[in-house]
């Protein structure tokens, strides 16, 4: 099994990249749903929470209310480490699960580790490699406001929120540009494939 770390900054391209990724046969694991799973009604990961942010945090059909935790962790950056602390651990236990059925299906598999904050959470994974989807923090914060509707506020706040470009920069073991064209992000990945298929 060949395991890519693929990561960047919010609006990035990540999504783009994982999509063309495994349209060419790639297996794909997404931490943000894992992020999901892991507090899903009746789980550790949701009475964890729950206990650490109060009611006001779970919605009436017993779900986690994920914007009123994110009204909490986007404005309190001790709120935010604390819910690292509850969530990170368990998304990285689900991850390596993952990861063991991934390789028992198929030991030659390509997997795609889509982990947006892999800085950030300080993950201790043995990635085979780590590519970093990079564009500038002017271009994503353009993305927020046009594609998710964010006031330039609120997208420049996300974007400073996050590791730096230096920071994810300084782990890469390949960049793939996308600032560009969809058709020039989709050459890189196309390269990336091929040199992973010849291996």
């Amino acid at each position: 099994m060949h395991l890519i770390g693929l990561t960047g900054g919010i609006a990035a391209g990540k999504s783009t990249v994982t999509k063309q990724l495994v349209e060419l046969g790639a297996v794909h694991i997404d931490a943000d749903l894992l992020a999901r799973e892991v507090v899903e009604p009746g789980t550790p990961g949701l009475a964890a929470v729950h206990e650490a942010f109060g009611d006001g945090v779970i919605a009436v059909d017993g779900t986690l209310d994920r914007a009123a935790l994110g009204a909490i962790v986007f404005t309190d950056a001790d709120s935010r480490i604390r819910l690292e602390g509850i969530l990170h651990p368990l998304i990285r236990a689900l991850a390596a699960q993952r990861l063991r059925e991934a390789a028992e299906k198929d030991s030659k598999a390509i997997v795609v580790y889509d982990i947006p904050l892999l800085i950030e959470s300080k993950n201790a994974l043995k990635f085979d490699q780590v590519v970093v989807c990079a564009a500038p923090a002017e271009v994503r914060v353009e993305r927020l406001i046009e594609f998710r509707g964010l006031s330039r506020e609120e997208a420049e706040r996300r974007v400073a929120l996050q590791a730096s470009d230096a920071e994810r920069l300084a782990v890469a073991d390949l960049v793939i540009d996308t600032s560009g064209t969809l058709e020039h992000t989709r050459e890189q990945v196309v390269a990336l494939w091929n040199s992973l298929s010849a291996r």
